[in-house]
């Protein structure tokens, strides 16, 4: 992988930008927005420091391409970040197998739109899912999602190219909306949603909770290896046997938020009291050097 294209130049997009480029790739970027070649620029000016770069040589081979049949031109891989649209996404993947080179591995970043909802009547076997946690550039996971018709060797070179990148691919196996860390991530905001209308704890104080023991502890064993260990040396069995029956009680009870628009205007301005006073740039410094300690002590342990 030499080349790669970069389509849509959000969030997402620009952080891939930016890892592609630190990692030797020619980028071409496209996407309709006005302010691209500042957006681009401030994003490798933030993100250079992070991935032990410089702006300056990230920029050296970043390019902005003028539509997707340039960025597409002579592309080894084309990352796409559109809408979350199955409709918007089935037009530009028509497009991209028109116009991207053969053997170019076509990947859509889709947070919840399996490939097989938007390759029907076109030639699918090199698409397939990429969708990263925010920010890709520091976040290791990437879902790898083949669609129906995915060739097992589109799968594979999906895996090699991100493990270039430094990232940790994992392949699944089946297609479900939302994939598995969103569906994991969206039980838990829907818990701490109810929690937050029923008055149990505020939106800091719950972020405080996550932050002071499970996010400590799923930052270095998962939730199965958590219990696994949880249940001592009997393990997951004795976990299971035992203390599993007053969990599974629980069950139950699990709330399920109201979120009309009342309660859906509370809890936002219930979040902007809570942190509100600080800027999104603030917010996301604090969040990235933070992650990277994390991932930092990981690799050193």
């Amino acid at each position: 992988m030499k080349n790669a294209a970069v389509i849509g130049a959000g969030t997402i997009g620009l952080s891939w930008t930016a890892l592609f480029a630190s990692h030797g790739l020619t980028v071409r970027v496209t996407d309709p927005r006005p302010d691209l070649a500042d957006a681009v620029s401030q994003a490798l000016a933030q993100f250079a420091p992070h991935l032990g770069s410089t702006a300056e040589e990230l920029a050296g081979r970043v390019h902005i391409a003028a539509d997707v049949t340039e960025a597409v031109r002579d592309a080894d891989v084309v990352q796409e970040n559109g809408p979350e649209n199955a409709e918007f996404k089935k037009d530009l993947f028509r497009q991209l197998v028109e116009q991207a080179p053969q053997h170019a591995l076509l990947l859509s970043s889709s947070s919840a739109i399996p490939s097989t909802a938007f390759t029907g009547g076109i030639d699918g076997r090199r698409v397939l899912i990429g969708h990263p946690f925010n920010p890709p550039h520091l976040i290791p996971l990437v879902e790898v999602v083949p669609g129906e018709q995915t060739s097992d060797e589109s799968v594979q070179k999906a895996v090699d190219f991100y493990t270039s990148l430094g990232r940790t691919p994992v392949v699944e196996r089946k297609e479900i909306p939302g994939f598995v860390g969103n569906r994991l991530q969206n039980a838990l905001s829907r818990e701490a949603i109810y929690l937050v209308e029923q008055g149990v704890v505020t939106p800091e104080d719950l972020d405080k909770v996550i932050t002071s023991s499970l996010g400590i502890r799923w930052a270095t064993v998962g939730p199965f290896l958590g219990s696994h260990l949880g249940g001592g040396p009997g393990g997951y069995r004795h976990m299971a046997e035992h203390i599993g029956k007053s969990m599974k009680q629980m069950w139950a009870g699990l709330g399920t938020p109201s979120q009309g628009p009342e309660e859906q205007e509370q809890l936002i301005e219930a979040v902007e009291k809570a942190y509100g006073s600080s800027t999104y740039s603030e917010l996301a410094e604090t969040r990235d050097r933070k992650q990277l300690a994390v991932l930092n002590a990981l690799e050193e342990n």
